[in-house]
């Protein structure tokens, strides 16, 4: 007899051999996602020593080896969570990072301190910080913009099955909302950021997240996000909030760049759970 657990064990030894970080993770997640199930159920099949079928080791096998291959989690379930939302990912959209998600809270814990916010979201992407906000903040008008057709079909899907009020367009992050100049309480933005010339390490984000997402315009990484910040100072009211995501070796070059424009002040940064630079905050002068 072919247990569950004997093939959730050859599983994690395969993909631990071929370099993924989280081995024993994903081959619980992709076991569930096999069964139709949760990890919960996976893990209590595995205690009862459950008998694997050969559908499920055929279909099994088959995610394992394209997990193996370096093939994104995320694409092979078509779902990531973010915060306390799952959302649909795939071929042509960043997935969801978790320091993204510390960046979604700092700009939900400003939120929620104010009494009926407008948000903006530059660069959204999946959708992933635009929903959050609306999530978890119900008083927000929430607006998100997304450059790349993919990736905004992608963040159109989330919006329709969330249910979730936000508005959503197709567009230049950098021209967006120009109606709503002067008004906005808050803009957070995970714009593209990687230098120009650096190769991600990762083939999960080397091999298949979109270029577009990734890099920054410039050597240093900072063209585009510099730009997007200029578009949120636009947007912004006296007083209002930028969050801005960023690499932990952007740390001080990024709040450096905003501080030279002399459009903002209160310009601080922030270290995610892990200790790292991953986001930099400034109020509009």
């Amino acid at each position: 007899m072919t247990t569950l657990r004997s093939e959730v064990v050859r599983a994690t030894g395969a993909l631990a051999g071929s370099g993924v970080p989280s081995p024993e993770a994903d081959a619980l997640v992709l076991a569930a996602f096999a069964l139709g199930s949760d990890v919960a159920d996976v893990r209590r099949r595995m205690v009862m020593l459950a008998e694997a079928d050969v559908a499920f080791l055929d279909r099994y096998a088959d995610l394992v080896a394209e997990r193996a291959a370096r093939i994104p989690l995320q694409h092979l379930t078509g779902r990531a969570g973010f915060r306390r939302l799952e959302l649909s990912v795939g071929p042509g959209v960043f997935v969801p990072r978790p320091e993204t998600e510390f960046v979604a809270g700092l700009a939900i814990e400003a939120a929620l301190g104010l009494e009926a916010p407008v948000v903006v979201d530059l660069c959204t992407g999946s959708g992933a910080i635009a929903l959050a906000v609306a999530d978890e903040v119900p008083s927000a008008t929430v607006y998100a913009v997304e450059l790349g057709r993919e990736a905004h079909a992608w963040a159109d899907r989330n919006v329709t099955d969330s249910g979730l009020p936000v508005e959503l367009r197709l567009g230049d992050a950098t021209e967006a909302f120009p109606e709503l100049a002067g008004e906005v309480d808050i803009v957070v933005s995970n714009p593209p950021y990687i230098p120009v010339g650096m190769v991600p390490l990762d083939p999960e984000v080397r091999d298949h997240d979109p270029e577009l997402a990734l890099f920054g315009g410039s050597p240093d990484g900072l063209a585009i996000p510099l730009a997007v910040a200029r578009r949120a100072a636009q947007l912004l009211r006296p007083g209002g909030l930028l969050v801005m995501e960023h690499a932990d070796s952007q740390g001080a070059s990024l709040p450096h760049g905003l501080g030279r424009t002399g459009e903002w002040t209160e310009i601080l940064d922030h270290d995610d759970l892990t200790g790292r630079p991953r986001a930099t905050t400034a109020r509009r002068a």
